[in-house]
């Protein structure tokens, strides 16, 4: 446990400021752009509504789909459908994700030879693959963990010429 540097109450290590008088804790945590607790629960394929089952058969061999599992935007799914999907907070994004902790251009995901990839776009917050930030390009892989500020999706993917029933 750490203490207020303004007021002297115990404040929790995740928190970005003081509960009891709202000071900054950046000083405490050593980084005040990467304090997005990470998620341990995980969503698996037969955790998908019908509805989305539906909507990852019905892609073209070598896209996929993330989904959000949970927060507000719970059950929200992002269809990777083109050859280059941009995610950020700027509104001509693809994947428009609205909160500060999102940068304008924060991530950028190419389907290229029939897989996916993302990759970090410069981002203040960085984007994490599985709890782990990415320096370059990464291919994603089902189940795969995608951190985007503080949106956490599940990517699930149809291989070619597989349907995803059964498989995990």
């Amino acid at each position: 446990m750490l203490r207020c540097p303004a007021c002297g109450h115990d404040v929790t290590e995740i928190g970005n400021f003081c509960p009891h008088c709202g000071a900054s804790l950046a000083k405490l945590s050593g980084d005040a752009t990467r304090v997005i607790p990470q998620v341990s629960e995980e969503i698996q394929f037969d955790d998908l509504s019908a509805e989305d089952v539906a909507a990852l058969e019905s892609l073209p061999p070598g896209s996929g789909m993330l989904v959000v599992p949970h927060g507000a935007q719970a059950g929200a799914r992002y269809l990777l459908d083109a050859d280059v999907v941009t995610a950020g907070r700027h509104p001509r994004c693809d994947i428009f994700l609205d909160d500060i902790t999102v940068s304008r251009q924060h991530a950028r995901f190419t389907r290229s030879e029939g897989q996916l990839w993302v990759r970090d776009e410069n981002s203040l917050n960085g984007t994490y693959v599985n709890g782990s930030l990415i320096d370059g390009p990464v291919t994603l892989h089902r189940g795969d963990d995608v951190q985007i500020g503080k949106f956490r999706m599940i990517f699930f993917s149809t291989p070619s010429g597989q349907t995803p029933t059964g498989q995990g």
